[in-house]
């Protein structure tokens, strides 16, 4: 009976322990590692003042090189394009790839676009980069975010931030136009990031 009960138990817990590797994770990032942060102008930092763009102000708060890698206007099928020879150059511990609202707002596939981040998603993978997803809201008034964002963090098991974009958004505070961040914007943003990286202890 307690061999049966024993077994039980093994069984149980080794379900338990499959089941924990199902949550998207994040390596520890040393001092001397690289991210890099991969997208249009709201990683550009459009809107902002010398050093106020999300990529500069994120590497002053957690002491690591944060590459800023934005293309003010770039679709999400440019981004796949150049994406590859810049994880060769940097070979970076960390993607954070906020891409895809030019596609919502110029009203591109919604299909193709979650193509082409899941495409980068692999990309990154091939390079042993992980990946923080970030979510870009739908072309709405005070809209939540596109919910293909979800559905790619759920099937590649990605990191996601998926509520900031379209939070600062919503507040006027935070903006120097009605789709760009002022510094207090790109700010938040850089928090958040650091908050997400201390609470998956890549930091």
């Amino acid at each position: 009976m307690r061999g049966i009960i024993a077994r039980a138990l093994l069984l149980i817990l080794l379900i338990s322990v499959g089941g924990c590797s199902d949550r998207a994770e994040l390596r520890y990032i040393p001092p001397e590692g690289v991210i890099l942060a991969f997208g249009d102008s709201l990683t550009r930092g459009v809107g902002s003042s010398a050093g106020g763009d999300y990529p500069s102000q994120l590497q002053q708060l957690i002491g690591r090189q944060v590459i800023n890698a934005g293309i003010s206007g770039e679709l999400s099928a440019d981004g796949l394009q150049r994406l590859p020879a810049l994880l060769s150059q940097y070979q970076p511990d960390l993607l954070v790839l906020l891409e895809g609202g030019n596609d919502i707002l110029r009203n591109q596939d919604r299909n193709q676009l979650k193509q082409n981040l899941a495409q980068m998603i692999a990309l990154a993978r091939q390079h042993n980069t992980d990946v923080i997803l970030v979510a870009v809201p739908e072309k709405k008034l005070f809209s939540d975010s596109a919910p293909l964002y979800q559905e790619l963090a759920d099937e590649h098991q990605v990191v996601i931030e998926s509520e900031i974009i379209a939070s600062l958004l919503h507040n006027s505070q935070y903006k120097s136009d009605p789709v760009h961040f002022n510094n207090r914007g790109y700010n938040a943003l850089a928090q958040r990031i650091k908050s997400l990286l201390h609470d998956y202890n890549a930091l």
